[in-house]
């Protein structure tokens, strides 16, 4: 059974693993349909899930009906989080964005799309360069306020401006985010050089999407059986089937084979050990995927292991952050004593 964390500086508990609903729904083209996503549904709730994710966009509003629909008799026990800012109608200028008259009018369409009163978490789906983050602040603390929100979190957003959104937010006595949504996983670490380190300074959990890397990580490139895909992955030799993402792919089956665990779920389990504040997404179109993927909280990696998927998936962390740490440079700003004080953080 799944067991629980704190959401940021909060007291509201949600799953160590949070189900991901942009798979629920057909009007994208692909995706599962109702039946099957209920099970996906089912089958998360039945292992003690109760993290919901969605969004006002996903199949256009379809994933928000199928989940509303489903969380009908037992709204309570789950805590929904929803987004806003991306374009529902492409013609009208003012369908899109972060600003106070988009953030109404698509909160008071997702209420009831899914059927409910209130959202637990409304996440900021992305930034909105044009839109002030004052008065995005400033409009969702109003909606706090007014009960149809209770928390929330910002996603795909520069480090810079959460800082500055939570800043504004603590001395004017606003809401402050309490949750950071970002793309994370060996494949991408990028984010580890200001995003992360920014979301630990304020207590924010990270929710990550795509732990798996767009399936890279479940061995679908790497493992027999790949056929014709893993062919094709192996000689594209760029994005997320280069080589280098294939020789992470290659150390995630290595270490699962240790641990007695699926690709998948080792990756998963990576992400759930970077610490207390990290929650993966997982998303299924299958029954069989969440029941999977479920699995990793039973996955615990040793030091070695996690320090051998860190070593073949490292980024530069690029400047000022290499420079910092340059041992010259270190010794000039705190002296060569340096190494005999114990201060909060690493050396």
């Amino acid at each position: 059974m799944l067991r629980y964390r704190l959401l940021g500086r909060s007291g509201l508990r949600v799953s160590e693993i949070c189900l991901g609903t942009m798979s629920f729904g057909d009007q994208w083209g692909f995706g599962a349909n109702e039946e099957t996503s209920r099970q996906v549904l089912d089958a998360y709730e039945a292992a003690g899930g109760n993290f919901l994710d969605t969004a006002n966009k996903y199949h256009n509003g379809q994933t928000e009906q199928i989940v509303g629909c489903w969380l009908q008799e037992r709204r309570d026990r789950h805590v929904l989080a929803t987004k806003y800012t991306l374009a529902m109608d492409h013609a009208d200028p003012n369908a899109a964005g972060n600003h106070r008259k988009n953030l109404v009018k698509s909160v008071e369409d997702s209420l009831r799309r899914l059927q409910t009163d209130y959202i637990d978490l409304l996440w900021v789906h992305a930034w909105d360069e044009w839109t002030p983050y004052q008065e995005t602040m400033r409009a969702l603390d109003d909606l706090v306020r007014s009960g149809k929100v209770l928390y929330l979190g910002v996603s795909d957003t520069p480090a810079w401006v959460v800082s500055a959104a939570n800043v504004t937010a603590e001395l004017r006595g606003w809401t402050q985010f309490v949750g950071l949504q970002i793309e994370y996983s060996l494949l991408e670490r990028t984010v580890e050089r200001d995003l992360t380190p920014m979301a630990d300074h304020f207590g924010m959990t990270v929710v990550g999407w795509a732990p798996l890397g767009a399936g890279v990580l479940t061995g679908k490139y790497t493992r027999e059986g790949g056929g014709e895909s893993k062919r094709r992955g192996a000689n594209e030799g760029r994005g997320r089937t280069s080589g280098k993402a294939l020789e992470i792919a290659r150390t995630v089956d290595a270490v699962a084979d240790e641990v007695g665990a699926s690709s998948a779920q080792t990756a998963l389990a990576w992400v759930r050990a970077k610490g207390y504040g990290f929650i993966p997404i997982v998303g299924a179109r299958k029954v069989s995927q969440i029941q999977d993927s479920l699995g990793a909280a039973d996955v615990v990696l040793s030091d070695a292991q996690v320090s051998r998927l860190d070593e073949v998936s490292k980024v530069s962390l690029g400047f000022p952050h290499d420079f910092l740490k340059n041992p010259g440079v270190a010794d000039i700003l705190r002296g060569e004593v340096r190494t005999r004080i114990d201060g909060r953080h690493a050396r």
